[in-house]
């Protein structure tokens, strides 16, 4: 039972440890304050400006500061500019989506009932369109093409054996023509 107590007891003061060191979107902002650099601070300043004034920081530090400006940059708390982080301008104006804005719509007068968008895509038939009447195919013939029919005769006899063809394409046979 003691050797229970001495283990809690080893275990406790990291977790005390690491509850008085402050979050890292804390540690990183103070970090781009003192360093206050016009251009902005790139990560590996904030890094060593955290490193010099918190000694007791986790093994996974730099993933952590990794991860948290990431999460900072996406949120709007802070900017990046060129690789290095700075905080946003509060004069600036907002930052704007991808794409053309969407044009003002006009307020509606009160009383004025709004019925729904019609849905995307194209109307199904439903019982207001018509059957087309099927047409019987019954004329004897099959659909499709016809099978091609085998050539029982060659168009041209091969030459016997004996005899060799000359080179090239053979010459034109010339018609005499009676008048």
């Amino acid at each position: 039972m003691a050797a229970s107590v001495a283990t809690n007891e080893t275990q406790g003061p990291p977790q005390a440890q690491q509850s008085l060191l402050p979050d890292y979107p804390q540690m990183i902002l103070e970090a781009i304050d003192a360093l206050n650099e016009k251009a902005g601070s790139n990560k590996s300043t904030i890094a060593k400006h955290i490193e010099s004034t918190h000694s007791d920081l986790p093994a996974a530090h730099t993933t952590l500061l990794s991860h948290h400006l990431n999460k900072m940059k996406n949120s709007g708390q802070i900017v990046m500019i060129k690789n290095n982080y700075m905080r946003p301008d509060p004069n600036a104006p907002p930052k704007r989506g991808r794409g053309r804005p969407p044009k003002p719509k006009a307020p509606l007068p009160p009383g004025t009932v709004v019925s729904p968008p019609r849905p995307r895509g194209r109307p199904p038939k439903g019982p207001s369109a018509p059957p087309k009447p099927k047409t019987p195919v019954s004329t004897g013939r099959p659909r499709g093409r016809p099978p091609k029919i085998a050539k029982t005769t060659p168009a041209t006899a091969p030459p016997p054996p004996g005899v060799k063809r000359g080179r090239g394409r053979p010459p034109k046979v010339a018609f005499q023509v009676k008048h």
